[in-house]
C-alpha cells in the first residue's frame, strides 16, 4: 500500500431495484462516494450484488447503469485497481467487466495481502453451514445448461422476468437481513471460524447479509460484513493497520 492511501470495500447496492426510477438516487449517491474515495484509494473492492440482476448475452448486457459503469471506467483508467466479486444477484456475470473496463471478476473467495495483513474476501453467499435451499438453487442457476436455456429467452422477456422474481421474492433485503442472529447462527461467522482451523487470516470481508457488523472470530482475526447501499450506505476502509466500517452520509 502507498503511504496515506486506503483500501475501500462496498457491497450490495442492488441497482435497478425495486425500479430504475427509485434506484437512481442510490446510484447517484454511490457515484458521489466513488468520486470522494478515488483521491486516496489504493484499491477498491466491490463485493457483489452491484446490480439487482445482471445477465450477459453474447452481444447484449442489461440496459441502464451508464453513470455507474462510466465512473468505474474513469477510476480504473486513472490507474486505481478495482476488484469485482459476483453476488447471488449478478452471478451470471461473464467477461464484460474484464473486457470493457479491465476490471477482474471473481466468482469465489480470494486471498489478498496488504501491509502484511491477510484478507479472505468474497460476497459470502452459500458459505458456511445451513442455507441448503439456496445452495441447491445456486447449483441450478450456475449450471451451464441452465444459462444456455435462459440465453434463448429474448432479453426483453428474460431480464423483465428475472427482475420481477428478484423483487417479488424479497431477495433484495428480507426481514432476516436486518436482524443480528447471534454468532452461533451467523453462517459467515461460523465459516470464518472454520477457515481459521487450517489457515490464519487477519480479516474476513464479506457482503450478502446486508447488515453492517464487525465480529472478533479469534484474538487476531475479525469478520466484517459491509452492510448495504439500500438502507445503511456503509462501506469498509482499511488504512494499512485497522479496518473500519463507515456510513456515507452525503
Amino acid at each position: 500500500m502507498n503511504i496515506n492511501s486506503k483500501i475501500y470495500f462496498a457491497s450490495d447496492q442492488h441497482f435497478g431495484a425495486p425500479t430504475p426510477e427509485l434506484s437512481f438516487p442510490r446510484e447517484q449517491k454511490f457515484i458521489n462516494w466513488l468520486d470522494e474515495v478515488k483521491h486516496d484509494a489504493d484499491a477498491i473492492f466491490l463485493l457483489g450484488d452491484l446490480f439487482d440482476f445482471w445477465f450477459e448475452y453474447k452481444t447484449v448486457v442489461p440496459k441502464g447503469f451508464v453513470r455507474v459503469l462510466g465512473k468505474l471506467a474513469e477510476i480504473k483508467d486513472a490507474g486505481i485497481p478495482i476488484y469485482f466479486f459476483v453476488g447471488n444477484h449478478d452471478l451470471w456475470m461473464g467477461d464484460y467487466f474484464q473486457k470493457e473496463l479491465n476490471i477482474p471478476v471473481y466468482h469465489d473467495n480470494q486471498e489478498f495481502t496488504f501491509n502484511n495483513k491477510t484478507f479472505l474476501i468474497g460476497h459470502g453467499d452459500g458459505k458456511g453451514p445451513g442455507d441448503l435451499g439456496y445452495k441447491r438453487m445456486k447449483k441450478v442457476f450456475t449450471n451451464p445448461f441452465s444459462k444456455w436455456l435462459f440465453r434463448w429467452l429474448h432479453p426483453d422477456i428474460g431480464v423483465k422476468l428475472a427482475q420481477y422474481l428478484s423483487v417479488k421474492n424479497k431477495l433484495i433485503s428480507g426481514a432476516e437481513d436486518v436482524k443480528f442472529l447471534g454468532e452461533e447462527n451467523e453462517w459467515l461467522v461460523q465459516y470464518a471460524k472454520r477457515k481459521l482451523e487450517t489457515k490464519s487470516y487477519d480479516f474476513f470481508v464479506f457482503g450478502h447479509r446486508h447488515l453492517p457488523m464487525i465480529i472478533d472470530v479469534s484474538e487476531k482475526s475479525k469478520y466484517i460484513n459491509l452492510g448495504d447501499w439500500i438502507g445503511y450506505f456503509t462501506y469498509g476502509v482499511f488504512d494499512g493497520l485497522t479496518f473500519e466500517l463507515k456510513e456515507y452520509k452525503n
